[in-house]
């Protein structure tokens, strides 16, 4: 698979027992708990370490998997490498299977995790819910109404999502132009290449939205692996459903807060906080005692959403649904109270009174869209106002967030900010970046409770920094703990910029330790440039003739003679061609494999950070092809390059740093 590091397992029988994609995860959660158990494991560590896992974790008790390895293995102190620990997980499986005959617990779920994706059946619920919002809001799609609308007790979503189009198409929906729809190959029958370079798109796109796939390759779309599409799915509908649970979006939250503190706190929240916390602000006022903290069990009964809906609707009341006595009746009255009221809602009575996480989720941000109750009078706060500096720092912000959460890290951050304050994500990412570079004997992880633990952690990570030569005059790890929120974009901006000179330098060989820099980066694009026989070039990373998006064009050309459809290419000679521009040289980058987090706007306004970060992708992803496909000839500059890996997928995580890491 494109852009995908295989696992190695020497025994036959087990390599036939898994995909690469399950091998994958199994591995990056193997070494994550031998890491957390000071980087050795045991047979006898087992029973608490593998409570994460699907079916083994859901399934069986710890006392039962701890009973189990006792019946199955006379010496619990023997050693456990990755094949033992993987036999180890079948046998535990079987056991477990065995147990709850067809009782075991399978559903799909929002993925947050690489563990998540061990599973193998989905929740038809939620295929139904999910083909019932493609349907809505797909429908008028040119080139997909001759599909829709999808008939949810098929799998006709897997057969039509095989060509990508429909990834790309629902990813724009969510976060609207994210992916220039010029880029997207959507002839009615597709090569294999086409294929691929759509589906290279969407992954690539999807990563820039804050979707997880770092388990999610080309090949499972092809061969419609269900659960892993439906994942990819329900994290892009997820995004699109929360898009306005924030202050940019709706300032009238500030209703749910008393003070500038709160405020402050409130920014911070991940948008599922959010929709709870109004959901409970709501309800406060319906005279509702209970406090909703979750999207399942406490709202089975459907009792909280009675009396939500009488609240924001209370024209469309009935008193016969606080009246019923039968829960799945009351949610059959509620789901006729929301009809009423015109919100549409793709769950069923039976999902709400099985508490199905995802849907009920989605059911409560459809209410919040559509009705949300607060006052249309917006407060008006200065420090909600955004000045330019507030603006650039939410960009490189949410730039540096997608990027942290594509590595795959143990925990997903919903804000910089507040998320790295603790040391835990900037060591995991560290170790990423360079492996093996962290002491984890000495690193807390979350939850802390003792502030000391915190600064013990971001004062590893400033020495780290200063290891790696990053600029950290004056700095502290306190400095971290205590939110500063230049400092911490400073660091992350050179952390991101190491993981891509990381990279381009692991790419060398007989380099004599020459250090990749922003130079050698800048004359490789001249160079490619000038060998395409263009005229463009790129002074430096801040040059503002790259405003117009031409020198990226003829680049993208010349390392790809087939990337760019020129009869698409403006002049570049306003705001809205250089738009039109930029949209389009970012959708070929990731059409071709760059995994890249930057703006149109970023190549407008010619940000020198994300200029380069651009350019080193492209680079990067060149010189991973293998010479005989490179559409130019070598350069003298290139000579001392290895070509030797076939990946063209993902070029910011080091997804083989886990198994380089496998020793430590």
């Amino acid at each position: 698979m494109a852009g995908y590091v295989g696992v190695f397992v020497s025994d036959p029988w087990l390599q036939n027992q898994f995909t690469q994609v399950e091998l994958r995860s199994l591995k990056s959660h193997f070494l994550t708990i031998r890491r957390d158990n000071g980087g050795e494991l045991k047979l006898a560590d087992l029973p608490s370490k593998m409570s994460k896992l699907k079916h083994v974790g859901e399934n069986l008790t710890e006392d039962e998997r701890a009973a189990f390895l006792r019946d199955s293995y006379q010496n619990l102190d023997d050693d456990v490498d990755f094949e033992l620990f993987l036999r180890v997980y079948l046998k535990l499986q079987v056991h477990a299977s065995a147990r709850m005959g067809s009782g075991v617990k399978t559903s799909s779920a929002f993925l947050k995790s690489p563990t998540s994706t061990l599973l193998h059946t989905i929740s038809e619920s939620e295929k139904a819910s999910y083909v019932a919002h493609i349907n809505n809001y797909l429908a008028e799609d040119e080139f997909l109404k001759k599909y829709l609308p999808i008939d949810p007790s098929t799998n006709d979503l897997f057969e039509i999502a095989k060509d990508g189009v429909l990834i790309c198409k629902l990813i724009n929906v969510a976060v609207p132009g994210t992916i220039d729809e010029r880029a997207i190959n959507t002839k009615t029958v597709l090569n294999p290449w086409e294929r691929n370079e759509n589906h290279t798109l969407c992954l690539n796109s999807a990563k820039a939205i804050g979707c997880t796939v770092v388990n999610i390759g080309n090949e499972d779309f092809i061969e419609g692996r269900r659960h892993l599409v439906l994942g990819l799915i329900s994290q892009i509908i997820k995004i699109q459903l929360l898009a306005d649970l924030n202050l940019k979006k709706t300032p009238q939250l500030v209703e749910l807060v008393d003070d500038r503190k709160d405020i402050e706190e409130l920014m911070s929240l991940a948008p599922e906080k959010i929709l709870l916390r109004w959901m409970n602000f709501q309800l406060k006022k319906s005279g509702y005692k209970k406090t909703v903290t979750n999207f399942s069990s406490d709202v089975k009964d459907a009792e909280a959403y009675a009396y939500l809906l009488n609240v924001l609707a209370p024209e469309y009341s009935s008193p016969s649904t606080l009246a019923a006595k039968d829960p799945l009746e009351r949610a059959k009255l509620v789901l006729d109270h929301a009809d009423r009221m015109g919100c549409k809602r793709y769950i069923t009575p039976k999902d709400i009174v099985e508490g199905s996480p995802n849907l009920n989720l989605a059911f409560v941000a459809h209410i919040f869209q559509h009705r949300n109750g607060l006052s249309t009078q917006t407060t008006q706060i200065s420090f909600l106002e955004t000045s330019p500096d507030d603006t650039q720092i939410s960009r490189e912000e949410r730039a540096f967030r997608f990027w942290i959460n594509s590595l795959g890290n143990s925990t997903y951050i919903d804000n910089i900010f507040e998320d790295v304050r603790n040391g835990w994500i900037l060591l995991e990412t560290l170790d990423k970046v360079s492996p093996g570079i962290v002491n984890w004997k000495i690193a807390s992880k979350p939850p802390i409770k003792m502030p000391f633990r915190k600064v013990e952690n971001c004062n590893q990570v400033v020495k780290i920094g200063k290891q790696l030569k990053f600029s950290l005059v004056n700095v502290a790890g306190n400095d971290i703990v205590q939110g500063n929120k230049k400092l911490i974009l400073a660091f992350l901006w050179q952390l991101m910029r190491c993981n891509m000179l990381q990279l381009l330098k692991n790419l060398r060989f007989h380099s004599h330790g020459k250090e990749i820099t922003d130079a050698d980066i800048l004359d490789w694009a001249n160079t490619k440039v000038k060998n395409s026989r263009s005229n463009s070039r790129l002074c430096s990373f801040k040059d503002k003739s790259l405003s117009d998006g031409i020198f990226f064009l003829e680049l993208l050309s010349a390392v790809n003679s087939r990337a760019v459809n020129w009869s698409l290419v403006t002049k570049g000679g306003n705001e809205e061609e250089k738009r039109m521009n930029a949209t389009y040289i970012i959708s070929i980058a990731r059409k071709l494999g760059c995994s890249i987090f930057l703006l149109p706007e970023d190549l407008i306004e010619v940000n020198q950070k994300m200029i380069l970060t651009l350019t080193a992708s492209i680079m990067y992803w060149y010189l991973k092809q293998p010479v005989e496909d490179r559409t130019c000839g070598s350069s003298d500059s290139e000579s001392l390059l290895d070509t030797t890996s076939n990946s063209a997928t993902d070029d910011t995580a080091s997804e083989s740093s886990a198994d380089e890491n496998s020793n430590r």
